[in-house]
């Protein structure tokens, strides 16, 4: 069993509860789904700073500019931050997931206060646990968020980079895909743009943006068994966090 499977091995009973969740089965109407936005977004974001955080460890991010590290990681995480920052919208315009997925929240009718309350006060200098606090942020969204920042400013580069590959990538299961088209075409014009994001979620995070970062955890970890020891907690630790954040939105939903 080559290290990677053995990850694998290690996260797939959490990776099952999650994909096997019951939130997706209890979600049925646009109601839940823009509710489901206005925690997911917050995921959304912290995702970027994990893989910024990744940028800034495997490349020269500075001036005056220095090479750093092994230039095949450079080349790996570069072709994920450009494809993240600046993919395509439906009409071929640029544009990141990040703003993508907000676009998608407005055209839904979804609330992004709370998302833009966090923005504006991290873009004024707080720190993310003070912006969380202060927006109004669903507690379960702001716990798993909570995590992911405390993770990528604290965390080693192969922790960071195996939570990144395992615990954000190809966890999106065929009943939601199928759940959102059914909505879109029930409330036309409200949902096209969600369900593109996840088209090209599948498409370019979970296809090719997966197996270069496979590669990446590979190059980090090297042949040091602690280092995939700590890799794999770290990928299970990240799986169990978005298991935790499906929860608070589960519940949130059977409370409305």
């Amino acid at each position: 069993m080559s290290r990677l499977e053995a990850i694998r091995s290690r996260i797939a009973p959490a990776r099952t509860r999650l994909l096997a969740h019951p939130l997706y089965a209890r979600m049925a109407s646009l109601h839940d789904v823009r509710v489901f936005m206005g925690s997911h977004v917050f995921a959304v974001w912290d995702f970027m700073s994990l893989l910024k955080r990744l940028q800034r460890d495997l490349t020269c991010v500075t001036v005056p500019w220095v090479p750093v590290g092994d230039a095949e990681v450079r080349f790996l995480i570069n072709e994920i931050v450009c494809g993240e920052e600046s993919d395509v919208d439906p009409q071929g315009t640029r544009i990141s997931h990040f703003d993508l997925y907000l676009r998608a929240m407005r055209e839904a009718g979804a609330d992004t206060s709370a998302v833009e309350k966090a923005l504006a006060s991290v873009r004024a200098g707080g720190s993310t646990a003070a912006a969380l606090v202060s927006a109004g942020v669903p507690a379960g969204a702001a716990a798993f968020s909570g995590a992911t920042f405390a993770l990528a400013a604290d965390g080693s580069s192969h922790e960071v980079a195996a939570a990144f590959t395992f615990g954000r990538e190809d966890l999106i299961p065929d009943m939601f895909t199928e759940l959102v088209t059914r909505l879109s075409r029930e409330h036309p014009g409200k949902l096209d743009t969600f369900r593109y994001y996840l088209e090209r979620h599948i498409e370019v995070d979970g296809g090719h943006h997966g197996a270069i970062s496979l590669r990446m955890v590979e190059l980090l970890c090297g042949d040091d068994d602690r280092k995939w020891d700590e890799a794999a907690a770290a990928s299970v630790a990240a799986i169990e966090s978005r298991i935790a954040l499906w929860e608070a939105i589960l519940a949130g939903l059977r409370a409305a």
